[in-house]
């Protein structure tokens, strides 16, 4: 079945429904769905309840509270949806904190005058969940032939990137999604790094991310380390990392003394299980493999923190 209006409830949905040329469908967005910059001019969907300016630590506080309760994070705008008369809406059901839940858009749409709405729901915890997920996108869009071909293209460009590290001398590498606490990435982020040409530390396999302190990042002794909180542009988390504790537990770090602490984007990067993980692998790998890769990647997704 085609679908003609679109709702994304997830900004790698939105990333995905664009690589599949279904751009011109899309009649709704998430209030994170900044890209292709072109989606941000459509109807907003969705909204926190928690202020995202606040400190890190505050956040996660105010996270963790609405979970214990059983409350979303997130509100969707029923009234709009209404307006919108999607016949497809996109979301997910990996994480409550992350975007939306399928709980929430499932009473939102039953909640609408017609009843012809689909749900699509992804739930990407590995790589292949990814790959999956572009297939399910396609398949509930009415266009699975060009969902295969995304995959393709982006199998290609990991494995190429995987041939060129391949040889290469292994850095033992710390990806921190989140500062205050800190939190060491899991789902896809070790497979990320083992084709960028590292080993992941602490978190080593496809579950989920693991709460730490910084002494435990500084026992493990990663050779290098990748601060991409979730949700954050680098901006905001060397913002964060004014803070003087937090400052001077990264500055402890032999990757911070040895100029290998680095500040990615993990917003639109990293944490974001779309097409961009490709793009997300090559960066990883020139940070970690400079002089293999020539150029470092540009300051914007990537640079330096803490050597000086």
């Amino acid at each position: 079945m085609v679908a003609e209006r679109i709702v994304s409830l997830i900004a790698s949905a939105t990333e995905i429904l664009c690589a599949l040329g279904l751009r011109d469908r899309l009649v709704g967005v998430s209030h994170e769905c900044d890209y292709p910059a072109d989606v941000r001019g459509l109807p907003v969907l969705s909204e926190p309840k928690i202020d995202p300016g606040r400190p890190g630590g505050e956040i996660d506080g105010s996270v963790r509270a609405l979970v214990r309760e059983g409350l979303s994070v997130y509100r969707v705008k029923t009234d709009l949806l209404e307006q919108l008369r999607p016949d497809l809406v996109v979301t997910q059901d990996q994480c409550e904190v992350c975007a939306v839940s399928l709980r929430d858009v499932e009473a939102a749409c039953a909640a609408l005058a017609r009843t012809d709405v689909r749900v699509c729901s992804l739930r990407p915890n590995v790589l292949d969940d990814v790959r999956a997920d572009f297939r399910r996108v396609g398949e509930a869009a009415g266009v699975p032939e060009r969902a295969a071909d995304l995959v393709a293209s982006f199998d290609a460009r990991l494995a190429a990137l995987a041939a060129r590290t391949r040889g290469l001398a292994r850095p033992r590498v710390a990806l921190v999604e989140w500062l205050d606490p800190p939190m060491v990435a899991g789902g896809w982020m070790p497979e990320l790094a083992r084709l960028a040409g590292a080993e992941p530390v602490i978190v080593t396999a496809a579950e989920r991310f693991r709460t730490v302190t910084w002494d435990e990042i500084g026992a493990a002794d990663p050779d290098a380390v990748v601060l991409l909180p979730c949700g954050w542009a680098p901006d905001r988390t060397r913002a964060e990392l004014a803070d003087p504790s937090t400052a001077a537990a990264v500055r402890a770090l032999r990757a911070t003394r040895a100029g290998r602490t680095w500040v990615a984007d993990g917003n639109a990067f990293f944490n974001r299980p779309g097409p961009r993980l490709a793009d997300s692998a090559a960066i990883l790998a020139a940070i970690l493999h400079a002089g293999a890769f020539g150029a470092p990647p540009p300051a914007a997704t990537a640079a330096p923190w803490g050597s000086r």
